[in-house]
């Protein structure tokens, strides 16, 4: 920019008239996400922006100044466009971000969007909502994907806030950590989907995270357990143990860090369950005094705090520290899964909760969690809890976070409680997005994007006149089978956009067709800031048929059911000019097809990397385990394997409960072999009462073997595959079996015999040839 030059036009908006800046996007098709509550564009005008253009804030604040510099580093880095800070009340400023106490604004974030006159400004009540008023013109600049330096944007206006207080998502820092840097990242990332609650779970039975000086015991031991399955790939051997804490000073760090964003942490300090790993630090807290290991066991865990003055005090003493360095105004104590075995069995216990005269284990936690909430009380702090804290009694302003569905939430709110949905299995992101093989570990029930979107956090069975009580809502990120922060970002990325838009839009703006056209811009953001999220809505899915004539039809789709999808089959990865795909292809079984397909959007953009299928004679006679049935559905899970220690894994599927998978109607005519590839897992798994549904089968041989089953599966065995040279091998092993003449098609069943919880066998696929 020239110095001294003030006019508007030159000082906001020196661009090349030619290419430098495309028609822009009209205002009736802005690509924002989440959807603001009103957007008014204008008959005709423009706003041009090129780099010097500058910013200016209103008044000139530390609060201000840092909004604007975050908002001119995000531009910079995702754009290319470089703005700079105007000095105090500039009145030539390209964007003015502008205090204002205005009543047409709505609450601390709503904030007013005005393009026009060749200038933008912004205006709000609080920083907050000039933040969030930056991130949507940010979203504006960002709306063609990929287009880097100067930008043009159409008039318009914006109105907007956000419909729930509590915009949330959890962090399961416990059972797998991640690091401080990682964190800031999803802060921010929440921050431009104005997200405002990071809910963080420090403490559960398989890791304690949090630095107490206090009891430096916590960290010592319960920071730190066994490498068992995948986290040896983490440590780097099974001998040496996965550990992990945050510093208060990291914390401290941390949580500055959220508020500039307009982030609250919420940390959690499970009571009186999931302790596993204080009482392996403290023993004397539990009930029996003795020592456990910090569990490398994914469930349910029956170690428990005493429910006595100690554990009372020790829990004070912990709380008084974790206030100190986090002032948000509630403190989440979990209260769920806490199995009372121990206090059924314990004289003492029982002793003392017919001393209070209370009537069973639940009251005797309701008791324990009423002290708890009485002592945050006291120090001007409220008490959030998971819905079972509803069981014992609660205290009356105890705000209630439901997860076990919605029937929480009904019961809570009509009682008169605060409560925040965060139900199971929908808003659970270690729920699988699809049912597409190339998906990590995980619980197979698909929550998808549109599953995410058609939530509703006000359920009809909430009286009207309670819905008040309704906070908002958030989704968990539970991290049992998350070992690092890219499987992270996958379960989050794009869910949390399709969360974002319930818990600040309108409901009367829901418009799932819409929210898909805005995507495309949304996906490329990710990719400019780095996220490495899943594209598993658009992903191409084959589903392969027998043809005429020994042919192959192979059927694409993705789950939107919508965008092109194009392919090839030379092996070479489909562009936005490769065929489009609009009815299923006849491919030769008598050669070796490579065929390959991903999805575009109208104006090239691709939405989902390429996915490859080979396509050959014994495509159709190939299952993987997630294309077969297991025999029982007590706990499917997707689970990967602990070997190789570096470098990918294989993922298999499979009921924990009971080692057995059914291929119905598998094309047996003419088959006489049976290729059989497995592989061998450890037992990691706590799971109380389920652990009486444990299918143990007999076997012969002391690693057992895998038995296959005409028809049902007590019919006839027809192949029998020992598993001794598998238990050998610490990667996968491919066993043979001969098949007696077969006809036609048959249900096959194939069982493991032996004890699955003295180690678990597990089907990666299955071949079958003549």
């Amino acid at each position: 920019m020239m110095r001294g030059i003030r006019l508007p036009l030159l000082a906001a908006l020196l661009v090349s008239c030619a290419a430098q800046a495309a028609t822009p996007p009209a205002a009736s098709a802005w690509s924002i996400i989440p959807r603001p509550a009103q957007m008014q564009p204008a008959a005709h005008g423009q706003v041009r922006l090129a780099d010097g253009a500058t910013v200016a804030v209103t008044p000139d604040t530390a609060a201000t100044r840092s909004v604007a510099r975050q908002f001119i580093a995000l531009v910079a880095h995702t754009r290319g466009l470089h703005l700079r800070l105007a000095a105090d009340h500039d009145p030539y400023a390209t964007i003015t971000l502008k205090l204002a106490d205005d009543d047409a604004i709505t609450g601390d974030a709503g904030y007013r969007l005005r393009l026009g006159e060749h200038r933008v400004r912004i205006d709000a009540r609080t920083p907050q909502g000039l933040f969030y008023g930056s991130v949507t013109l940010w979203q504006l600049l960002t709306q063609t994907p990929e287009a880097r330096g100067p930008a043009t944007l159409a008039d318009g206006l914006i109105v907007d806030h956000p419909r729930f207080a509590w915009r949330g998502l959890m962090l399961d820092s416990a059972r797998h950590f991640q690091s401080v840097a990682d964190i800031k990242k999803l802060i921010d990332w929440m921050a431009l989907h104005k997200l405002n609650v990071l809910h963080w779970h420090l403490t559960d039975d398989q890791g304690w995270r949090l630095q107490i000086k206090r009891y430096p015991e916590l960290t010592r031991i319960g920071a730190c357990r066994k490498a068992v399955g995948p986290d040896a790939a983490l440590t780097g051997s099974p001998d040496k143990p996965y550990c992990g804490f945050y510093t208060q000073a990291q914390v401290r760090d941390l949580v500055r860090y959220a508020q500039q964003r307009f982030v609250t942490i919420v940390p959690e300090i499970e009571i009186p369950g999931h302790a596993q790993a204080a009482l392996a630090s403290y023993p004397e807290l539990g009930v029996t005094g003795k020592r456990p290991p910090v569990s490398t066991d994914w469930g349910i865990n029956t170690w428990l705090y005493a429910p006595d003055q100690r554990s009372l005090t020790f829990l004070e003493n912990v709380l008084d520290e974790v206030m100190a360095l986090f002032p948000s105004t509630y403190i989440h104590i979990g209260g769920d899964e806490a199995a009372k075995d121990q206090w059924q069995a314990s004289p003492a216990v029982q002793a003392q909760m017919k001393k209070l005269g209370l009537k069973d284990e639940n009251a005797l936690q309701g008791w324990m969690i009423s002290k708890i909430g009485a002592y945050l009380d006291a120090h001007h702090r409220r008490l959030i809890g998971w819905d079972e804290i509803l069981e014992g009694g609660v205290p009356a302003d105890a705000t209630v976070m439901s997860w076990r569905g919605v029937k929480g939430a009904i019961e809570a709110a009509n009682a008169g409680h605060d409560v925040v949905l965060s139900p199971a299995p929908v808003l659970y992101l270690d729920h699988l997005q699809s049912d597409a093989p190339d998906e990590p570990a995980g619980r197979p029930q698909v929550e998808s994007l549109k599953d995410i979107y058609d939530f509703n956090p006000v359920p009809a069975a909430i009286d009207a006149s309670q819905a008040r009580h309704v906070l908002g809502a958030q989704a968990n990120l539970w991290a049992e089978y998350m070992p690092t922060f890219a499987r992270d970002q996958h379960a989050i990325f794009p869910r949390l956009a399709a969360l974002a838009e319930v818990v600040w839009s309108p409901a009367g703006t829901h418009d799932w067709n819409d929210f898909l056209r805005r995507m495309p811009a949304q996906l490329a953001r990710y990719r400019a800031l780095g996220i490495d999220y899943a594209d598993s809505a658009w992903a191409p899915r084959f589903a392969l048929s027998a043809g005429r004539d020994g042919a192959i039809d192979v059927a694409l789709s993705n789950q939107t059911g919508q965008s092109a999808i194009r392919y090839t089959t030379d092996g070479h990865a489909p562009t936005a000019k490769s065929p489009r795909y609009d009815a299923p292809l006849s491919l030769s079984g008598n050669a070796t097809t490579t065929l390959r397909a991903a999805t575009f959007a109208d104006d090239g953009f691709r939405l989902a990397a390429p996915r490859t299928r080979r396509i050959d004679a014994s495509a159709l006679r190939t299952r993987r385990s997630d294309q077969l049935d297991t025999c029982t559905h007590k706990i499917v899970l997707r689970i990967e394997d602990d070997r190789p220690l570096h470098g990918p894994r294989p993922v298999y599927q499979m009921d924990i409960n009971d080692m057995c998978w059914i291929w119905k109607q598998a094309p047996t005519n003419g088959m006489r072999h049976l290729a059989v590839t497995v592989g061998n897992l450890p037992w990691n798994y706590a799971l109380w009462k389920d652990a009486a549904g444990v299918v143990k089968r007999p076997t012969a041989s002391p690693h057992g073997a895998l038995e296959v089953h005409r028809d049902t599966c007590d019919g006839p065995r027809i192949a029998r595959l020992p598993l001794a040279a598998a238990a050998r091998s610490k990667l996968q092993t491919t066993l043979h079996a001969e098949l007696p003449p077969l006809t036609g098609t048959h249900d096959l069943c194939f069982i493991a015999t032996g004890d699955p919880t003295q180690g678990l066998w597990a089907i990666g696929n299955v071949k079958l040839s003549p």
